[in-house]
């Protein structure tokens, strides 16, 4: 009996002691916590907090930005015609530093060049303007478990902090393996996604990553000690030397070379790909440790390069900027990394996909929520078989929208996943990957966040319509079109019938532009028009009118309304009152006044939900 009352007893204490631990847990509670401070995880914070979230924004570092400012990347590549959302505010706030937007076009590689410490800055002071946003710097994940919330254990102290909604924007993805998540890494097999110039076989070889050198021209000779193992030979055909016979690629005289990658105030980004200091690491699953081991090795490939600029190019005036980083060596905060784990979610965006938007299973081209426009750019010229790899640089593509179901994981609740990590297929990484686009998918994902928070519901019924509403409230871009400016007064329009698959676009490459083209002031053919599937157009008792004069499409879409006819004068003020103008009712129709028309008065983008393979849920 005594024995029976001493085990009671015993449980009895340890059931409140776990429940004292329990009650006693320094637990702060926050509705969304982002990972990464970097180009997408600052802007996802900034969005977030700007919806009212109350959010909690976790860097390792002490720098925003990331690949844009804490690797060194100062050149934002491609999307110059579509300048979309918090991309535009980050440009032009770059634009009231340095007085104008031509003293941003240093360099030749990019429109937008700006000193790295200048970037962060402003970062740090858009964020630290936002009430509902706390940020946590140098501080480093250490346990990520979710019940009904999500609890992340650092490694700074004991507070476990909690939240809704979670997002991994780390470099490398590394929140997906600590919640058991299924990834890949590496190229996918021709076989896999149809992709006709992806290899035959799938690797797990991923992109070239590259310390990146912050040069400063100091007007006098800075040639650093000569470095150990150093080999001129390691990059004689970085630049057209004259001594380089064996060659896959352009070479550039060194003046083009030094010039790539010129900054404001007379410094030089290198991050130079032409046998340059690109340098092959799968870094991805290593150790911490093993991570500086291997990065370590990339700035010593970094500093031999320096030194055969200086002596072998003849550019000893130029040197490490030490005053741009606060590291002792000069370098970045990090590596640039290309290439991450990619997330296996809900839609997986292929390089067919991109090509022919139109001609795929599924409209993924209607569930947008970010643009681009570079070419499909590979870097693999470092890793020792290169010459056995597919030729992926420039590969081109027209400019493109990323649909919303990459951001997403399957089998998990409240969880996205952003960075260079999203669900794309590896081919379709070397444009997603680029600094615009990855800025953009960052606000997406505080949007949708957001709305998970003010809605209360799993981030995974809410709908794409509402998130595109959002991002379009925002100045942003959904589709492609690098011919309709957010200037313009029938933007919103334009994009709205064009994510319906109403009116259609053309993608061209033109030089080493990759655009999409959606023809706002052409006249409306009949060809244009795409009523598959919508049964709020597609009657026999109401047809198509053959001529598309103003008046002929007026009545028809009155008919659709279930409307009585109007005369001219009452379509004329309508005309009016949605700001279009030359009212002339004999006169063909353009496609832009065509879309307003159907927006302002249909309205079918909210009228028809779609889920995230672009098809239709409620027509």
């Amino acid at each position: 009996m005594i024995n029976n009352l001493k085990i009671v007893l015993i449980r009895f204490l340890a059931f409140i002691l776990v429940l004292s631990n329990f009650s006693c847990e320094n637990i702060s509670s926050y509705d969304i916590i982002i990972v990464g401070g970097g180009t997408s995880g600052v802007v996802s914070a900034i969005q977030s907090s700007r919806m009212g979230s109350k959010t909690l924004l976790i860097e390792e570092s002490n720098w925003l930005g990331g690949m844009l400012t804490s690797a060194g990347v100062s050149a934002m590549d491609g999307n110059y015609k579509m300048p979309s959302g918090f991309l535009k505010e980050f440009r032009d706030s770059l634009v009231s530093h340095y007085g104008n937007l031509d003293s941003l076009k240093t360099g030749w590689v990019s429109n937008l060049m700006f000193e790295p410490s200048v970037g962060n800055k402003i970062l740090k002071e858009i964020a630290q303007s936002e009430k509902n946003l706390t940020i946590m710097y140098e501080t480093t994940i250490h346990k990520v478990v979710k019940d009904e919330k999500f609890k992340i254990k650092i490694n700074q102290n004991d507070i476990t902090y909690s939240s809704t909604i979670l997002i991994d924007a780390t470099e490398l993805g590394d929140l997906i393996p600590k919640l058991n998540l299924p990834y890949f890494i590496g190229m996918d097999s021709r076989k896999k996604f149809k992709e006709d110039i992806a290899p035959e076989f799938s690797n797990n070889i991923i992109q070239d990553l590259t310390y990146v050198m912050i040069l400063k021209d100091f007007k006098k000779n800075m040639t650093i000690e000569k470095p150990k193992n150093y080999d001129r030979n390691e990059f004689i055909c970085s630049y057209d030397s004259g001594e380089c016979f064996k060659r896959d690629k352009k070479l550039w005289s060194k003046e083009k070379l030094i010039s790539y990658g010129k900054l404001p105030n007379n410094k030089y980004m290198i991050n130079w790909p032409i046998n340059g200091n690109d340098y092959y690491s799968n870094s991805i699953e290593m150790t911490a440790q093993e991570r500086l081991l291997s990065y370590d090795r990339a700035k010593q490939k970094s500093l031999r390069f320096l030194y055969f600029i200086q002596t072998e190019m003849g550019f000893n005036n130029l040197s490490i900027d030490y005053s741009e980083y606060p590291t002792k060596d000069g370098f970045p905060l990090m590596p640039y990394h290309r290439e991450s784990r990619r997330l296996n979610g809900k839609i997986t965006l292929t390089l067919n996909d991109i090509k022919s938007p139109y001609k795929q299973k599924n409209s993924l081209y209607r569930t947008g929520i970010a643009v681009g426009d570079y070419p499909v750019d590979h870097h693999h010229g470092a890793y020792s078989n290169y010459s056995n790899l597919p030729k992926l640089d420039f590969y081109p593509v027209p400019s493109y929208s990323v649909p919303l179901g990459v951001l997403i994981p399957e089998n998990i609740d409240n969880f996205m996943v952003i960075e260079k990590s999203i669900s794309v297929s590896n081919l379709v990484n070397g444009t997603s990957r680029l600094q615009p686009v990855v800025m953009q998918i960052g606000q997406a994902s505080g949007v949708l966040a957001s709305l998970g928070i003010i809605k209360k519901k799993n981030i995974g019924q809410i709908n794409v319509r509402e998130v595109q509403l959002e991002i379009l409230k925002n100045n942003g871009y959904i589709l492609p079109y690098v011919d309709v400016d957010t200037e313009d007064l029938n933007f919103i329009s334009y994009q709205k019938i064009g994510a319906c698959g109403i009116l259609r676009s053309e993608g061209l490459n033109i030089g080493w532009e990759n655009k999409t083209l959606f023809y706002p002031d052409s006249n409306l053919d009949k060809t244009d028009i795409y009523f598959d599937n919508w049964k709020i157009f597609k009657s026999e008792k109401i047809p198509f009118p053959e001529q598309m004069t103003i008046k002929n499409i007026l009545h028809w879409i009155y008919k659709i309304k279930e409307e009585p006819y109007l005369n001219n004068k009452q379509y004329s003020g309508i005309w009016e009152n949605l700001n279009l103008n030359n009212f002339d009712s004999e006169r063909i129709i353009t496609r832009g006044e065509f879309s307003v028309l159907i927006d302002k008065i249909i309205d079918p983008f909210s009228r028809v939900d779609i889920d995230y393979y672009g098809n239709f849920i409620n027509d």
